[in-house]
């Protein structure tokens, strides 16, 4: 029997606005001690990895499917391919002598410059040996119409385990289903948008019998979409990061202690991710000030995408998000008064309605055509309604294990929008907050500075803050 899954708006509009400068993957570098998966030439067990991979696919299907299209409306659905192969998506590569951290950010950049074949499941790990420190790297990359960040977290842990394991069995027996034929998708599409107008009538009669809570409803997702337009359609400032950019990619990093971060927020109040837009204000106002950019009427806003996935959401795949604007006070000098500007802006977008409104936007796109949502990014990257993406998902605090192999570091990777060369993406676990950036390698020379600022950002708001003196954690060239 013939099988299909229809992309969400928000998923589809993903596939829509990727071009030949704007990729739109996300991914993430995974950095593994390679002694306990030793292979008798001394690199690591390429085929024993691929195998547990393989072993593990039952578990997210999505990862042997590709796109296909509905006729006349070109809707994009997921189809079973029959014929995927895994030896295309799990590749192995190595570093040069001597294996420098440098050598794999830049080999990571070129990764992250390759869009990922639109005919093929959108995905593509890469095992990379050879690092110094006896360590392997994992880069794992997969398209942002499969994964966001919070289902991107839940993939780790269906692909690593809690402790060291050293046997597995295969999966089972894959057989992919039929591909369904156009007049199939067409009927399909009829047949959906006929329940869709019985669910409608259905919300009509609970409408008739609650009328007032229906229209508190109604007000709340209406007031959310203008507040969320209205967002996009307000410029920010223009700064260099803000101009064209190509399909080239610098990736950097750095890694904090998550005590020494905490130990902020206990001692000025807000959130963890408060303290992390304070640094990023902080190394932002150091990278414009270099470039000779005028700060004092700057309005410099930050993209910061929230997580609306329920509990019973985790372990799908897709995209459940709502995306707020934050003023960064780049122009103030004083770290306390930056802190206090960025808790209150933040405070104050907890009571908007950009989810409500978020969710009505991609509701009239799931009934419409993807083209709405579409067009208003498009739009949004436009306007320049902001200058970067910071994006902080919360993970396992808990070590991890490929296998035998434990994962020390993983710096995740968010992509580049039109008119934005720099995006920070955040990663917590293990008692430890992990930074990649991701920039246009043309635009942001310098990304290794804005790396190395970090740090010392978030000395200067400890020092501030009266923090102990914090533990020094250098960041790799």
């Amino acid at each position: 029997m013939a099988h299909y899954e229809r992309l969400s708006a928000l998923d589809a509009s993903f596939l829509e606005i990727e071009d030949v400068a704007s990729h739109m993957h996300v991914a993430a570098t995974l950095v593994f001690d390679a002694a306990p998966l030793r292979s008798a030439h001394g690199g690591v067990e390429m085929e024993r990895i691929r195998a547990y991979i393989a072993s593990r696919l039952h578990l997210i299907p999505r990862y042997r499917q590709r796109i296909a299209y509905v006729p006349f409306e070109r809707h994009p659905v997921w189809i079973d391919d029959d014929r995927f192969n895994l030896f295309y998506h799990v590749r192995h590569s190595a570093l040069p002598r001597p294996g420098e951290e440098r050598q794999l950010k830049r080999l990571c950049g070129r990764i992250m410059s390759q869009k990922l074949d639109p005919t093929k499941p959108l995905w593509e790990i890469w095992v990379v040996e050879g690092l110094e420190g006896d360590r392997f790297a994992l880069i794992a990359k997969a398209h942002h119409a499969m994964v966001d960040g919070v289902s991107g977290m839940d993939l780790l842990t269906v692909l690593l385990s809690p402790g060291p394991l050293s046997e597995f069995e295969p999966g089972p027996a894959w057989t992919p289903r039929a591909a369904p034929g156009p007049v199939e998708l067409v009927f399909g599409e009829a047949y959906r948008r006929a329940a869709g107008l019985g669910a409608a009538a259905g919300g009509i009669a609970r409408t008739l019998r609650q009328p007032w809570t229906a229209v508190r409803e109604a007000s709340e997702a209406i007031a959310g979409v203008v507040e969320t337009l209205g967002m996009s359609g307000v410029t920010a400032s223009a700064t260099p990061l803000n101009g064209a950019i190509g399909p080239h990619r610098r990736f950097d990093w750095a890694r904090f202690d998550l005590d020494a971060v905490k130990a902020v927020k206990l001692r000025l109040g807000g959130t963890l991710n408060d303290v992390v837009l304070a640094v990023v204000t902080g190394a932002a106002r150091r990278f414009l000030d270099t470039r000779g950019v005028p700060l004092g009427r700057l309005d410099f806003r930050a993209m910061v995408p929230v997580s609306v996935r329920t509990a019973s959401e985790h372990g799908t795949l897709g995209n459940r998000v709502a995306n707020f604007i934050a003023p960064l006070p780049v122009s103030e000098p004083d770290p306390l008064a930056r802190y206090r500007k960025v808790v209150q802006a933040t405070a104050q977008q907890k009571g908007s309605r950009v989810i409500h409104g978020t969710e009505l936007i991609e509701e009239i796109g799931n009934w419409t055509s993807t083209a709405v949502l579409t067009q208003l990014m498009r739009m949004a990257a436009q306007w320049r309604p902001f200058n970067v993406v910071v994006t902080n998902v919360p993970g396992p605090p808990i070590p991890l294990y490929l296998l035998e192999a434990p994962l020390r570091e993983t710096y995740p990777m968010v992509p580049l929008f039109a008119n934005q060369a720099l995006g920070f993406a955040l990663f917590s676990y293990a008692g430890n907050l992990f930074w990649g950036l991701n920039a246009d390698w043309d635009a942001v020379p310098d990304l290794h500075d804005v790396a190395t600022s970090l740090h010392a950002e978030l000395d200067v708001l400890r020092d501030a803050a009266g923090c102990a003196p914090p533990i020094g954690t250098s960041v790799a060239s």
